[in-house]
């Protein structure tokens, strides 16, 4: 039996998480896990609901505001789906997490990063992420990647999507267990594969 580690894929939007989720559950599903992935915010019904208010693009709010929904959303997240999934001895493989929270709240300095780790932690409780893989690259080149209207994060534009960027390299060394960074400009097999090794490397390092 193996045992449950929670793991989350970061990076500002447009650089593939949501193809590398897949990707990866399914490497770790070969290699004998159950695998769950979720979403930060939604899953839930609770954070579905938040989710539509923070990324309603005719809405503005304050970034303390916005980070107390996201703090919300994960909360439930965790009570009602992650400890339970982990309990039962599954993995879990989480579209953003807490390093999220703190990067997108934190730039523009209404709130500042160390109060934001702080807040987060309490929301999460016992639980923190195993392992934290951030997907890197330019923002002018993950913009150009979005296809669709823009949500309210992604209107803020290339400059601020840029200093969100540079803030996920800046925080990731403070996030919980082990950490990797992956460059996304890559096509999406070498992507695959180096999260593969990244994956690999962590698991043999909780065996030794």
């Amino acid at each position: 039996m193996t045992v449950p580690i929670l793991i989350s894929l970061d990076g500002i939007d447009g650089v593939g998480k949501s193809t590398q989720i897949l990707r990866l559950a399914d490497h770790l599903g070969r290699l004998g896990h159950d695998v769950l992935c979720v979403r930060d915010p939604g899953t839930t019904d609770v954070g579905t609901r938040l989710r539509e208010l923070l990324l309603d693009s005719d809405l503005t709010m304050h970034r303390r505001t916005e980070a107390m929904l996201f703090l919300a959303s994960r909360c439930e997240m965790i009570e009602t789906v992650i400890a339970p999934a982990m309990a039962a001895g599954k993995t879990v493989i989480s579209d953003r997490f807490l390093l999220s929270t703190v990067v997108y709240q934190s730039v523009g300095g209404e709130v500042s990063p160390q109060q934001l780790w702080d807040l987060g932690r309490l929301a999460n409780g016992a639980v923190a992420a195993d392992m934290t893989i951030l997907l890197d690259m330019p923002a002018v080149d993950s913009m150009a990647r979005i296809q669709g209207p823009a949500d309210r994060m992604e209107s803020r534009g290339v400059d601020y999507m840029e200093s969100v960027r540079q803030a996920f390299l800046d925080q990731l060394p403070h996030a919980s267990g082990t950490t990797a960074v992956v460059d996304a400009g890559q096509g999406p097999d070498q992507v695959a594969d180096q999260i593969q090794i990244a994956m690999d490397d962590f698991l043999a390092s909780r065996v030794e």
